[in-house]
């Protein structure tokens, strides 16, 4: 049985996918029972042959590939809904994440004995240029304000969380932005971690500031709305 799938998104990111699933595979080799999912986001670069490729030479790899571009949260939600753990560890594709923060989290997740959590990682010290820094510091106040879902840093694309519970979430573009607050929704805890950030591997990020704030406008109130019209019972089976 699969504890874990780590699945990763992916838009023409062919330079980074070997040296970031080397790494996946070196913090999780003999620890837990585990599989890779990449998922193309209809990629225009050598990403289809490179994803290919590592899944003729590696038994625990899988490449999923949509047909054209969908977005970020379209390929995370492709990649949990194919995935065969219990538990889903998220990472951006560029390799700024680092796979080395798995194991830690994990721990974590085990003291607090599993269920319906999710440990979202914090980036501490963030590698980005200045301006990309100050907009995600800004956008991070903004939603904490309105929405209170007592995450630092929820844009960081590290986590770890149960594939059941994740695919109750109600699906909107964008919403891997508001995980935290859509596992406080449901009922869960969102537990923030320290772990590593760093340089861009290779290429150019594929979203710029402006564009997550245009979008990001209309999602906050969006998730605000759904906070206060869903209310989530505890359930409890009679003994």
């Amino acid at each position: 049985m699969i504890e874990l799938s780590v699945v990763v998104p992916v838009l023409n990111e062919a330079d980074n996918i070997p040296t970031l699933v080397q790494e996946i595979r070196t913090a999780l080799e003999g620890r837990l029972a585990y599989e890779i999912v990449y998922v193309n986001d209809g990629s225009t670069d050598r990403t289809p042959e490179v994803l290919a490729a590592l899944c003729r030479d590696l038994p625990n790899f899988r490449a999923l590939h949509h047909d054209k571009r969908s977005g970020q949260s379209a390929a995370v939600r492709s990649g949990v809904k194919a995935a065969h753990g219990q538990w889903i560890a998220t990472l951006d594709g560029d390799g700024q994440n680092d796979p080395a923060d798995i194991p830690n989290l994990w721990a974590k997740m085990q003291s607090l004995g599993g269920g319906a959590v999710m440990i979202a990682g914090w980036r501490t010290q963030r590698k980005d240029v200045w301006s990309k820094r100050i907009a995600s510091r800004l956008a991070n106040r903004i939603r904490a304000g309105l929405l209170r879902d007592e995450t630092p840093d929820t844009g960081c694309g590290i986590k770890l969380f149960p594939r059941e519970v994740f695919l109750e979430f109600p699906y909107f573009n964008h919403y891997h932005r508001y995980l935290a607050a859509l596992m406080k929704r449901q009922g869960g805890k969102v537990v923030s971690v320290p772990v590593n950030h760093r340089p861009r591997g290779a290429g150019k990020s594929n979203y710029g500031n402006l564009d997550r704030a245009l979008v990001g406008i209309s999602d906050l109130f969006g998730v605000a709305w759904l906070q206060r019209r869903g209310s989530i019972p505890r359930v409890r089976e009679e003994a």
